[in-house]
């Protein structure tokens, strides 16, 4: 994730100078190769190896993808994934042995030279063995893939995808399976449609406007908000929780990304890298040359289907509305589970708050906002960022999440004296009064 804005750079240059591109220029288009084969994968692998052992990690992490890389004919994203983490943890295990057995003066001799043999090891590891096997399993994946376009069965997949994202897997999807293989599509064709497979708002969009015109209570007055952020930001996690309240709903996107995923296919859609954020306007602008009217077709048919789907599902629900969209069982769970935070803890002297997030970019950061402002107009100062689950940071005294994200964060986090508080909607102001009327009640301040 802290790396998309490169993943962006590299499809607007293979958008406008490979040969297909809207500017052809072979002195230009010259980037594209080596930027996928070698920067973009170093950079998952050093993140990757920087997330579990720091800077030493990400270096190891990053020397150990490069072994994969001279060891393949393929692009190595999938193997920085499992490379980069592997490499670092192999290393702070070592690390952690060698602490403390050696003589003061010589750390740094020790440090240099145990990491120089694990690296020589796990280097020529990845290069002989490893990135081979990957390799194998990456052309399987894409034979596999290939063979599910020709045989027009790509648009299934929805079946999977749609309950996946509401559950909060959609960066599992977007960045972990569809982008490696999407990337080996346009080193051999310039576009791949599997970018669209999460990261096409259209369906989302077309479910929240139906609720905006169908839908009842709390779920129908914030539908509109959260459709413009999730079509124009880009911030599909606002959808979320719509789907969460109604589960019903799911089969409205499914099949809103089942007809997308259609017309992508029909009329030659694809991008050139991962829209991210996933607005309409990020799939425009990555949108290669000859792919415009597929990728136009297949975001407004999406959004209509799933409009269309939802709007009858809502006009045939006839629950009260006092329970659509306001009483949840997610809803309940938070609020049992804020009560029982409130009821137990006493006073204590909250500095900095982290709202978070899976990729702490798009709800949290919206989420944070809302709390500021709240904050603001109570005339509480006190910090607030967001962050994503792993990166919560050490000296973070109240953590706010997604009640789905709740049980992750304390597992990862629960050790550091943080308490926890959740929410089932990131932008809807009301579900941050009860944290701010704990702050205020027990005189907490910056």
């Amino acid at each position: 994730m802290p790396n998309l804005g490169v993943f962006v750079a590299w499809g607007l240059i293979t958008a406008l100078f490979i040969p297909t591109g809207w500017i052809p220029n072979e002195h230009l288009g010259a980037l594209v190769g080596p930027i996928l084969t070698y920067l973009l994968p170093l950079l998952v692998g050093f993140t990757g190896g920087f997330i579990v052992h720091g800077q030493r990690g990400g270096a190891i992490g990053a020397l150990a993808t490069m072994g994969l890389i001279i060891g393949s004919s393929v692009t190595m994203l999938s193997g920085a994934m499992i490379m980069g983490p592997f490499a670092a943890w192999i290393m702070k295990k070592i690390d952690q042995y060698l602490d403390g057995k050696f003589r003061a003066g010589f750390e740094m001799l020790i440090s240099n030279f145990s990491m120089g043999i694990v690296g020589l090891v796990i280097t020529l590891a990845g290069y002989i063995i490893i990135g081979p096997i990957i390799a194998g399993l990456i052309h399987m994946l894409s034979a596999g893939v290939d063979w599910t376009i020709a045989h027009g069965l790509l648009p299934f997949i929805s079946i999977f995808v749609a309950p996946a994202q509401v559950l909060f897997l959609n960066n599992a999807i977007n960045h972990g399976i569809m982008a490696p293989l999407g990337l080996e599509q346009v080193a051999a064709t310039g576009k791949s449609i599997l970018f669209l497979v999460d990261a096409n708002c259209g369906p989302s969009v077309g479910t929240l406007l139906a609720i905006s015109f169908f839908g009842k209570g709390m779920a129908k007055k914030t539908a509109p908000t959260a459709a413009l952020i999730a079509g124009v930001g880009g911030i599909g996690e606002v959808y979320f929780p719509f789907v969460l309240m109604k589960p019903v709903l799911v089969f409205a996107t499914m099949g809103g990304i089942t007809t997308s995923l259609t017309c992508f296919m029909l009329l030659g859609g694809g991008t050139v890298a991962t829209p991210s954020p996933g607005s309409f306007f990020a799939m425009l602008v990555l949108t290669p040359k000859g792919a415009m009217l597929g990728n136009l077709v297949g975001f407004f048919a999406g959004m209509a289907v799933s409009f269309i789907i939802a709007a009858v599902l809502l006009k045939l629900d006839k629950r009260p509305e006092t329970i659509d969209g306001t009483e949840s069982v997610d809803t309940h769970s938070a609020n049992n589970a804020n009560s029982e935070v409130l009821n137990t803890q006493g006073a204590r002297n909250i500095e900095k708050i982290i709202v978070a997030c899976d990729a702490g970019m798009g709800s949290s950061a919206m989420g944070a906002s809302v709390l500021k402002t709240k904050l603001k107009k109570a005339m509480i100062d006190i910090k607030v960022a967001n962050a994503k689950i792993e990166e919560i940071p050490s000296d973070t005294d109240l953590v706010i999440t997604h009640i789905q994200l709740i049980d992750r964060a304390k597992k990862l986090h629960g050790d550091k004296g943080i308490t926890f508080m959740s929410i089932t909607n990131f932008i809807e102001g009301s579900q941050y009064d009860e944290i701010v009327e704990y702050i205020k009640n027990n005189k907490i301040s910056r």
